[in-house]
């Protein structure tokens, strides 16, 4: 089970580096590899060797599922960073669902900045680029990824921010 300690480690740490990146567009190592290490020393601390089991499957869960799209440049490493360490802080069952908020929360950030910015049309051609990129098993092309300086992007660490925030007032709360 994860401990409040650990919850109010993903949270300050999630908070962190989501400031850094709307603010600079990155999340350093400075801040993800001692979070990484902090997670598992505080869920070993407070669970033993079920913490630090837990500790580790999470943050091999959040590097591992991640992974793909930082090697096609859809996603940054700090990001892909990032939910590791969180993962260490919250186990893999947590990290799934922060995950999974993480998605919907990115995907409504993408929707106001596509229509904030008119590009309405532009990301429809972009998305029906990259589903026959998938359908024919290949890579979509630079104008697709973090490499294009005219995409419009979203901090990632932003959208993970606000949901571990979401779920730690939820669980102060009592609503778990």
């Amino acid at each position: 089970m994860i401990k409040e300690s650990s919850w109010l480690l993903a949270g300050f740490l999630a908070l962190w580096a989501g400031g850094l990146d709307l603010r600079y567009r990155r999340i350093p190592n400075w801040l993800t590899l001692p979070g990484l290490i902090a997670g598992i020393v505080v869920n070993t601390v407070t669970g033993g060797w079920a913490g630090a089991k837990s500790s580790l499957l999470g943050a091999g869960l959040g590097l591992l599922v991640l992974l793909p799209f930082v090697l096609i440049r859809a996603l940054g490493a700090g990001d892909w960073k990032l939910t590791g360490a969180l993962g260490a802080c919250l186990g893999p069952m947590r990290l799934v669902v922060v995950l999974v908020g993480s998605m919907f929360v990115a995907g409504i950030m993408a929707i106001v900045l596509i229509v904030y910015k008119r590009r309405v049309r532009e990301s429809a051609r972009n998305i029906a680029h990259m589903v026959g990129s998938f359908l024919t098993l290949h890579l979509p092309g630079s104008e697709v990824s973090l490499d294009n300086p005219q995409a419009a992007k979203i901090p990632f660490g932003v959208a993970v921010a606000v949901t571990v925030l979401l779920f730690g007032i939820r669980r102060a709360l009592g609503v778990v």
